[in-house]
């Protein structure tokens, strides 16, 4: 049986590899993962060579303060929506010196779910060379597989924008 962090480690080399090739660096903007993302980045050795920075952005006022994210996009939508995930991951670019970012915003439970966003929903946002795109995922389980969800799949989606 593989180590359940094997996969995320593999997807961090290929992840440098590809930031590597291309010299650009990566920037993270999370939320509901509280930094997983940046932990596993930072995890590889050398990584000062591609990750540029991480925030930590877990309550709307520091959504707003740390990555411009325009309180009425918050007020209007939800902190857990494509337009705040969208403004997360712009705010990371605008904010860092890279030309690559994730940003997550969800409901990792076991609290905090709704109708329209049951425990389980992450919004996703990824811009990559000045483009930018979002996805919202349900993931099953409970917090600690909800985050390793979110993780895994910011990470895949980054490599395969960047493929």
């Amino acid at each position: 049986m593989t180590h359940p962090n094997d996969s995320v480690a593999s997807q961090v080399v290929q992840l440098a590899d590809l930031l590597l090739q291309k010299k650009l660096f990566v920037a993270t903007a999370e939320s509901c993962t509280g930094g997983l993302i940046s932990a596993a980045c930072t995890e590889l050795a050398g990584s000062s060579a591609w990750f540029e920075r991480g925030f930590v952005t877990y309550s709307n006022d520091a959504k707003i303060e740390l990555l411009g994210v325009d309180a009425g996009v918050i007020s209007q939508h939800g902190a857990v929506s494509e337009e705040t995930a969208r403004a997360m991951v712009e705010g990371a670019i605008a904010h860092s010196k890279a030309q690559v970012a994730v940003a997550v915003t969800g409901v990792a439970g076991p609290t905090g779910g709704s109708r329209s966003r049951p425990v389980g929903t992450v919004w996703f946002g990824w811009s990559v060379n000045g483009q930018t795109s979002a996805e919202c995922m349900l993931f099953a389980g409970d917090r600690a597989a909800v985050r390793a969800a979110t993780v895994k799949h910011a990470l895949n989606r980054l490599i395969a924008l960047l493929t």
